[in-house]
């Protein structure tokens, strides 16, 4: 067999190999196993949240909450306002689900309260990002629901003890579609609302955001390394309250439409 045969059987072989996944293919043609042949379980599903007016998807990385982020509230939580830094917290990825598919009501929890958010979702980061490039790092904005096993969340306070599982349980982010900046510009001001059953329990404005979506960003990225597919939920307004089984919650902000999640 001459030169140009064996090097065009050596370019068939190895583009089998690249379809059907094999690792060698006999002497001198070996080629290295990709890297999810090494994994020793599944590998977690991507996490993706809907982008509104596309059939694109936003793959969400990490999910990152201010906390008490609107002065009334901090009152409502007994902090007070003037004295208290800007506080995050953390939940899983996979905490987020589509509002449309209703919220189970989680276990381990006879208080299970709402709170309704914006959610701001970046395509790009860094770290000590100045507040005056921090919008550059936007992508889209959208609404969510910060749900909380207030109990649980009491209960870890008293003992001075981390809240986190009152906070980063399964599906305890139901949010919307995002809506993207090149099409909707930036969510800064206007109506937040939410209301249970039909009433109105939570009613304020973005404008009454301790930290802008800017100043949040420039403080979250002084303590971590913002990247592409990270969220931000923003915090919620005062009114804040308990939900049961049934419940039908919505959530809206202006220009960004509203949500509807039913509590199963």
């Amino acid at each position: 067999m001459n030169k140009k045969k064996i090097e065009n059987r050596r370019q068939f072989l190895a583009g089998f190999a690249a379809v059907t996944g094999a690792t060698t293919l006999g002497p001198n043609i070996t080629l290295a196993a990709t890297q999810e042949d090494k994994y020793v379980i599944a590998a977690p599903k991507v996490i993706s949240m809907e982008i509104a007016g596309t059939d694109e998807r936003f793959p969400v990385r990490r999910v990152f909450c201010l906390g008490r982020n609107y002065r009334a509230h901090a009152i409502e939580s007994g902090d007070n306002p003037d004295e208290t830094p800007p506080f995050f917290f953390i939940k899983p990825r996979d905490a987020v689900i589509e509002s449309r598919d209703g919220f189970p009501y989680p276990p381990m929890t006879n208080e299970l309260r709402y709170e309704g958010e914006m959610v701001v979702a970046l395509s790009s980061g860094g770290t000590n990002i100045r507040p005056a490039d921090a919008l550059s790092h936007v992508y889209a904005y959208g609404i969510g629901l910060d749900m909380t096993r207030e109990d649980l969340q009491h209960n870890a306070q008293d003992l001075s003890r981390p809240w986190a599982i009152s906070k980063s349980f399964d599906n305890s982010a139901p949010c919307g579609p995002l809506h993207t900046v090149v099409k909707n510009g930036h969510a800064e001001t206007g109506r937040i609302w939410l209301s249970v059953n039909g009433v109105v329990k939570q009613d304020s404005d973005l404008a009454l955001q301790r930290w802008s979506v800017a100043e949040g960003i420039a403080i979250l990225s002084q303590y971590y390394e913002l990247s592409a597919g990270d969220i931000i939920m923003t915090g919620t307004p005062e009114g804040i309250g308990l939900v049961e089984k049934n419940d039908v919650i919505k959530c809206g902000i202006e220009g960004l439409g509203e949500i509807e999640v039913r509590i199963t």
